[in-house]
């Protein structure tokens, strides 16, 4: 286990995730319907059937469903995966996750009209990469979220420390995704998941907390960004 795991979720809740049912779940991946994304749905469902530790993702594009609509009818010819429905909505006030549904709130994207579209509909909303580029920074503070993205793939960790204190300052879950654009950027974090792979199961999971935010290996997003500095 890593060091602070107890203190990340109690000693009794770690006891319950060593003899429960684990997912591993990337809850942030773009697709090449988000226009920024080469991920093709067919590669990323061959990478999560071969990955050895992965089998579950959230197809998150920009403002669309469209991607995450394609990837499932490719993963149902391989039923130990599980695909999550998910869109990444350019709000006004900055990007919400939205996982559980796939249907495009109507305008105008406010966070709160977000945020409350999405409970209507029986979905969860988080605050994605909060203090990276077009994240909410610290007017995530004024909205009900279900968790905060305290793990992105494609933040420093500076800025990922920042998110964590954060949803321990707001008592929320912390939840990690690679933010994934291309193929070699899937899985660099990830959230452990205490459930079943039944949608409504991983949502209200999500919600009480079972879930741990983990870094995979080390993103290329950062990668780059230490070369840049080293020139």
């Amino acid at each position: 286990m890593d060091k602070g795991y107890d203190s990340f979720l109690g000693k009794r809740l770690c006891r319950r995730f060593r003899r429960s049912v684990l997912i591993k779940a990337d809850l942030h991946i773009h697709t090449v319907f988000s226009n920024d994304s080469s991920i093709h749905p067919k590669i990323l469902v061959e990478q999560l059937f071969i990955h050895p530790n992965v089998k579950a993702a959230a197809i998150t594009d920009h403002n669309t469903a469209k991607g995450y609509l394609k990837v499932l009818e490719l993963a149902s010819a391989y039923p130990d995966i599980t695909i999550i429905p998910g869109i990444e909505i350019s709000a006004v006030e900055g990007d919400l996750l939205i996982l559980g549904i796939a249907e495009v709130p109507p305008e105008p994207w406010t966070a709160e009209n977000v945020i409350d579209f999405a409970r209507d509909a029986g979905g969860i909303v988080i605050a994605a990469h909060p203090y990276r580029e077009f994240g909410l920074g610290d007017l995530a503070r004024n909205y009900k979220f279900d968790a905060i993205e305290v793990i992105n793939g494609g933040s420093s960790n500076y800025f990922n420390m920042l998110a964590e204190n954060l949803a321990k300052e707001m008592g929320l879950p912390g939840v990690a995704g690679s933010d994934a654009h291309k193929p070699s950027e899937l899985w660099s974090a990830y959230t452990i998941i205490q459930s079943s792979n039944d949608l409504d199961d991983i949502l209200k999971a999500i919600k009480k907390g079972l879930v741990k935010a983990v870094r995979g290996e080390k993103s290329i997003h950062f990668k780059k960004a230490c070369r840049c500095l080293k020139r």
